[in-house]
């Protein structure tokens, strides 16, 4: 692996309550998903950030959510096909509006939270998600894990796929991520995301929580910009990845 990139969920910040350091974060990430204002964000920090993003050359991308701005998202809830069609449709257009203004081009399509999860498994509201990407703009990349429904509900409609990689999440065997809810889901060790990050990037595997090695390649590292290590662990990753060879370059040049 030669060229990778590096994403973080950036724009999750309302109204008085500012969340991550997403200026701090740009200057190291190649490609941003930008909150659409449901799960997370309002408009005023969707322009900041189209604007901030698209000041620092980074490929921007949509990260609808749940409307749940108490949960963060992260609750699952009991949506059909056709209402996840229509809210991720809805989101799709809200940040449409900003980045049209700003003359920037959408990169990718990544959900959030708890609605990311349940498509992962869920190939009715995986191809719910597709559909709606598809309705907009059919050149806008899926980026999800590879390991899930979104890979086949992206083919089957011929969109643009990336696999995802998580530097600060623990996997289990099934390639699925450990809930949040368990001890050691969430790494906040830069040290030990990095050296998670290289061992995929360099040998293609992961180490899952239960000790399994899990065969890994993926076009994009995440690292959540709300995890409160967020910036010294971007900052380590890009380090160490340009150190042993490896360039970082937005998702839509890597495919």
């Amino acid at each position: 692996m030669r060229s990778i990139d590096l994403n973080s969920d950036l724009g999750e910040s309302f109204g008085v309550y500012t969340i991550g350091t997403d200026r701090r974060l740009m200057r190291y990430i190649t490609s941003a998903s930008v909150a659409c204002g449901w799960h997370a964000g309002d408009p005023v920090v969707m322009r900041e950030t189209v604007a901030a993003a698209k000041a620092c050359g980074i490929g921007i991308g949509a990260h609808p959510g749940y409307q749940d701005l108490m949960g963060f998202g992260r609750r699952e809830m009991k949506l059909t096909p056709v209402e996840v069609y229509s809210y991720v449709l809805y989101q799709l257009g809200a940040l449409y509006a900003f980045l049209q203004a700003a003359d920037v081009h959408l990169q990718h399509l990544k959900p959030h939270g708890a609605l990311y999860n349940q498509a992962c498994k869920d190939e009715q509201l995986a191809g719910a998600i597709c559909r709606a990407v598809k309705d907009f703009d059919r050149d806008i990349i899926i980026l999800a894990p590879y390991a899930s429904a979104f890979r086949g509900a992206a083919e089957a409609l011929d969109l643009p796929f990336a696999a995802e990689f998580f530097a600060d999440r623990a996997y289990q065997p099934d390639g699925s991520l450990v809930p949040r809810v368990e001890a050691g889901a969430v790494i906040r060790d830069p040290a030990l995301a990095c050296k998670r990050v290289l061992q995929m990037a360099q040998e293609g595997t992961v180490e899952c929580m239960d000790g399994t090695i899990l065969s890994m390649r993926c076009a994009s590292i995440c690292v959540h910009g709300d995890n409160e290590t967020a910036l010294e662990t971007v900052r380590l990753i890009r380090s160490t990845l340009e150190q042993n060879g490896i360039s970082l370059r937005p998702i839509k040049e890597l495919l």
